[in-house]
């Protein structure tokens, strides 16, 4: 009987050396290859905003195939120096039921960000570090001219992040799946966040 062949994951789309953090690496998610990976991921009670706890790991690639499929969203496995770390995903809010609830502009891009549970707290800067190898990804496309996130509105921790990262408040949306908490992040926004760090 033949082994079944190996599977090779997409190349990265994103690479970026992140100063005092490491080297992130974005690569389309691989519905087959990554399953297993994401799977666990998706089903721990802390990633419960996702929205897939319970589900098989036929039912999470089921429904990344789907996504692979679309032109207007995308899903993507972040590495920080070679290990995997975060489920990135990214779509057009006019594509999206998220652009039914409020007034999307030209240039909005839509993001969700789950990062990988770990054994120990992140350090410090974690998630600074990670955020601003993704927003850099997102702002390369010149058409882009504001980040759109809407993390749950009861997640609390994960709206905390993102505002220390430059993201500002936007209202509350009524979701079919949740009650979500719109944050938007500008080019001129991480121009300043920048600034005030250098």
């Amino acid at each position: 009987m033949t082994a079944p062949a190996a599977t090779t994951a997409p190349e990265a789309v994103h690479e970026q050396t992140v100063p005092g953090f490491g080297t992130v690496t974005v690569r389309p998610l691989d519905p087959a290859g990554d399953s297993v990976l994401v799977h666990g991921w998706v089903n721990e009670e802390r990633a419960r905003f996702w929205g897939m706890v319970g589900h098989t790991r036929e039912m999470v690639q089921k429904i990344y195939a789907y996504v692979d499929s679309l032109d207007t969203h995308h899903a993507y496995i972040v590495q920080r120096d070679g290990t995997p770390v975060a489920l990135f995903q990214t779509y057009q809010p006019e594509h999206d039921p998220v652009g039914e609830c409020y007034p999307v502009q030209p240039g909005d891009f839509g993001i969700h960000l789950l990062i990988a549970p770990a054994d120990d707290e992140p350090a410090p800067g974690f998630t600074a570090g990670l955020v601003a190898a993704l927003t850099a990804f997102a702002f390369a496309d010149p058409g882009t001219r504001r980040i759109v996130a809407e993390p749950d509105a009861l997640n609390e921790k994960s709206i905390a992040r993102v505002l220390r990262t430059g993201f500002e408040l936007g209202p509350q949306i009524d979701l079919p799946h949740k009650r979500a908490q719109l944050v938007f992040l500008t080019r001129e926004s991480v121009a300043h966040v920048l600034a005030a760090r250098a």
